[in-house]
């Protein structure tokens, strides 16, 4: 009898704990079901797909993507083949909007002159020499910013061994050889030998194809692709924009552990990885046929007492080219973009109506000057400037009603930026412009 009572017990304390670990499993299902619906939900919200993807990942919501401004970068490419000499092969200026999936690729010559007398020109004053005397990528960036006029904050330095392996690991780069490529140095051990046409090329042929200048003949680039460096430049930014395309495929998505194994070996850059992951969600969606690509303007001489070649950039045309690539391009002066949210017009809808006022809320007295400049530079109108109680974050706030693309095109020509809208009839500006300690000057 008292078995019995045992038994009985004990199979009453087991379909308690069945019980209860039913309900533990329905509660966790539940909780599954709600975290899935909620991660899908945000998923949809960022956009959908592998981007929206991404995005809810690292911890977006649909409101931070539109706060993100133009991100512009200097490309350094370094020939790493002769020993104790660092020469800057590839020089560039990247841009990209995640907002307008627009980028743009500026090529800055090689030999482009950086002193102050170009009667007394020297080879160590082409810009190609200033990474090999000092090692110090932030003096190139310097040296570009006051030929461009940019802001340019980040700087990305990439040894010849980064883009061999790149190219490996991601299967390699297809890619048109514009000309039949037949060269070799047999001090530098390079030997390239490439025949026209597209093809599949590997690292070592990726390498051939981007240091590519002319032929054991003397021939190079034809006049009508671009000769000389003009050419070699051109070969550089096209293949780098399908370096850009075939690698920000879904699929490579699971070679990123190697990849980051490359540029943590073979790459120095001062962005800051809080910075980056912001853009990476957004940038796997891009499509290269949306990239501007352009060459730095002016002519080559070497009319000087030391008869070296240098590129003397043309100020005037440069100016022109910086407004057109990196400041007027997402203002489309149309109807349809004047058009605000509830059907109504904006009452500034270009550049030269806007009257802005610039505020000076960063602590460093110098970074408002800075601003108006580049304000100014990029065609705006700043009619009142002074300063405001500190703050972190530079705000831009919209007064009287200015459309969208302006207001991110200010967002983009600083670099920096919150928008956000206060509309006031009384106000005497239409756009006030708040600069905070996170404006880089």
């Amino acid at each position: 009898m008292g078995n019995k009572q045992t038994n009985n017990k004990k199979k009453k304390k087991k379909k308690t704990k069945m019980k209860t670990w039913k309900k533990v499993l329905l509660v966790i299902f539940v909780i599954l079901v709600i975290a899935i619906g909620l991660f899908a939900y945000r998923v949809h919200k960022n956009g959908g797909g592998v981007s929206g993807m991404l995005a809810t990942v690292v911890g977006h919501d649909e409101n931070t993507k539109k706060n993100l401004g133009e991100f512009r970068v200097l490309l350094l490419g370094i020939s790493t083949d002769q020993e104790g000499v660092d020469l800057t092969d590839t020089i560039m200026v990247a841009s990209y909007n995640p907002n307008t999936q627009k980028a743009t690729l500026l090529s800055i010559p090689r030999d482009t002159y950086t002193g102050k007398t170009p009667a007394r020109a020297t080879a160590y004053e082409k810009i190609n020499a200033l990474y090999n005397i000092s090692h110090r990528p932030d003096e190139t960036l310097k040296k570009v910013n006051d030929i461009t006029g940019l802001n340019i904050q980040y700087y990305v330095v990439i040894k010849t061994e980064a883009l061999i392996k790149l190219v490996d690991v991601i299967g390699g780069v297809t890619f048109n050889v514009p000309i039949k490529m037949d060269y070799d140095d047999i001090g530098q051990d390079l030997h390239i030998h490439l025949e026209p046409g597209e093809q599949l090329l590997d690292g070592d042929k990726a390498e051939q194809l981007v240091r590519f200048r002319h032929n054991n003949d003397k021939t190079t680039y034809p006049v009508e692709y671009g000769d000389n460096d003009t050419g070699r430049m051109r070969t550089q930014r096209e293949f780098i924009m399908q370096v850009i395309k075939q690698t920000a495929k879904p699929s490579n998505i699971f070679k990123l552990g190697e990849i980051l194994d490359i540029a943590k070996e073979y790459v120095e850059t001062n962005i800051d990885f809080n910075v980056a992951k912001d853009y990476i969600p957004y940038i796997v969606e891009f499509n290269t046929d949306n990239m501007l690509t352009a060459v730095l303007p002016g002519r080559n001489t070497n009319e000087n007492s030391n008869a070296t070649w240098v590129f003397l950039h043309d100020e005037n045309e440069t100016e022109k080219l910086i407004q057109e690539l990196f400041y007027d391009r997402d203002i489309e002066e149309t109807e349809e973009d004047d058009e605000t949210e509830d059907g109504t017009t904006s009452t500034n809808s270009n550049k030269e109506s806007i009257s802005i006022e610039v505020l000076n809320g960063s602590g460093i007295s110098n970074k408002l000057q800075k601003v108006v400049d580049q304000l100014k530079g990029a065609g705006y109108k700043v009619t009142r400037t002074g300063n405001t109680t500190t703050t972190a974050k530079t705000t831009i706030v919209n007064k009287k009603n200015v459309k969208e693309t302006l207001l991110k095109n200010m967002q983009n020509v600083l670099g920096a930026g919150t928008i956000s809208n206060s509309e006031s009839s009384s106000s005497k500006v239409d756009v006030t412009i708040i600069i905070g300690k996170d404006f880089e000057n």
